[in-house]
Formats: structure tokens, C-alpha cells, sequence
């Protein structure tokens, strides 16, 4: 069995700084200076495309509370939305009412403990939950996100090292 390679992906604070917010019938960002959502997207694209094969689960509060549709068509990049297979808590074992509040690693282990097996690396501004698995999680501050080169040339060496060797599997347990 050939593992499946997953990017988990969080929204606010790492395609767009800041975190979103509803104001009338739009999402607008709490960032000053933040014209227009998911302006990272472009990186995150280029990171990307070398890995083909690499499949999008959505680890932001952006699927549960406004949907996985909505979240899909909401971000520019037709490359993007079409990797993306669905949602995190899709399936959990925790109850949806409290999903906000289980902290983001465990919920990204609950999704890979139920579809494995699995090769991951996370992407996100929060980093609770992740301690045991640190090294997959690609940490972005909120008020940046994939703005920061730093952050953007580790991303790049995590795919190269997660995703260009077909024969690692880790499966989070």
C-alpha cells in the first residue's frame, strides 16, 4: 500500500496574515493592511507544484464554520482548490461542538490516526498539540504567515525531505 501524501492546512496566519473575521456578507482580516485574503496562496502554489501528488486537508476553523466548499472556493488558486480532499474533522472522534477548542495537533493525529497510512506535514499558526511531532509542523506567525522567507525556505526543505522519498511513512503514532 502506497502512503498518501497530506498537507494539512491552516487559513488565517499562513495563506493571509491575520485572522478573519465576518463583516456583513464578506471576510475581511483582522491584519492592518490586508486588502485582500489569501495573498500567500501564490507561495504556497509554487511550494507545491514540484509534488504533484501531495493532498490537501483543511485544518482551519474556515471548513467548519463556513464549509468545506466555501473554504475551497474561496481561495484563487484553481491548483490549490483541486488538491484538497476534504476537512479534519470530517469523521472525528471529537464532537464538532468542541473542535475549536482540541488543540490543532490533535486534531490533525485524529485525522491521520483514521487514514492512515499517511506521509504529512502541517502547515498552521498555532503549534498546540503538536510537541510530539514538531519536526511536521511548519509554524507561521499570525501577523506574517507564508509572508516570511525564513518560514517559506523551511516549508521548502520539509517538502523535499517528507515528500521526495516515497518510502516515508509516518503515520503520527
Amino acid at each position: 500500500m502506497t502512503a498518501r501524501k497530506i498537507l494539512f492546512l491552516d487559513i488565517d496566519g499562513v495563506l493571509h496574515r491575520g485572522i478573519a473575521r465576518r463583516s456583513g456578507d464578506r471576510v475581511v482580516s483582522s491584519a492592518p493592511g490586508v486588502i485582500e485574503l489569501f495573498e500567500f496562496a501564490p507561495a504556497l502554489d509554487e511550494l507545491l507544484r514540484p509534488y504533484p501528488d501531495i493532498e490537501i486537508v483543511l485544518s482551519s476553523d474556515w471548513a467548519l464554520v463556513l464549509g468545506i466548499e466555501f473554504t475551497r472556493n474561496a481561495i484563487p488558486s484553481l491548483l490549490l482548490r483541486d488538491r484538497i480532499v476534504g476537512a479534519t474533522y470530517e469523521g472525528s472522534i471529537f464532537n464538532a461542538y468542541f473542535w475549536s477548542v482540541v488543540p490543532r495537533g490533535d486534531q490533525v493525529l485524529d485525522y491521520v490516526s483514521r487514514h492512515s497510512p499517511m506521509t504529512w506535514l502541517a502547515v498552521d499558526d498555532r503549534a498546540d498539540g503538536f510537541a510530539a511531532h514538531r519536526h511536521q509542523l511548519i509554524h507561521c506567525e499570525t501577523d506574517v504567515g507564508l509572508g516570511d522567507p525564513a518560514v517559506v525556505e523551511q516549508f521548502r526543505y520539509r517538502l523535499k525531505e517528507y515528500f521526495s522519498d516515497t518510502s516515508r511513512v509516518d503515520i503520527g503514532e
